[in-house]
């Protein structure tokens, strides 16, 4: 059973700076593509971000790029978002996805509880 757990969510000043983890187990994790997504108030979930399977391919929406890394450790079977130059509009829960294969494309199917992240400005 894929078992994701985030951490590392907050409250920031606007410019600040985050870093998400989120822990996976249940499957072999390098086999699997990883992301996050965050969904505001009154807002429609969205894609983020999303790193392959090996890590050596990923993606961003383009409101974060340049301001968000996605890594992972294979080794450590973790998954983490680097967010820098936070935004108030970045406030939102962010969840932390597993693929059902290992392109960075997706599909997504399995989903963490998520973690809060509160920009003030």
């Amino acid at each position: 059973q894929v078992r994701l757990v985030e951490s590392g969510g907050g409250l920031v000043q606007a410019g600040g700076s985050l870093r998400l983890s989120c822990a996976a187990s249940g499957r072999t994790f390098s086999s699997y593509a990883m992301g996050w997504s965050r969904q505001a108030p009154g807002k429609d979930r969205e894609f983020v971000a999303g790193i392959s399977g090996s890590g050596g391919n990923t993606l961003y929406t383009d409101s974060v790029k340049g301001r968000f890394t996605i890594s992972r450790d294979n080794a450590k079977n973790t998954v983490y978002l680097q967010m820098n130059s936070l935004k108030p509009e970045d406030s939102a829960i962010y969840y932390c996805t597993e693929a059902r294969g290992t392109m960075a494309l997706g599909p997504y199917e399995y989903w963490g509880q998520g973690t809060q992240v509160t920009v003030a400005s």
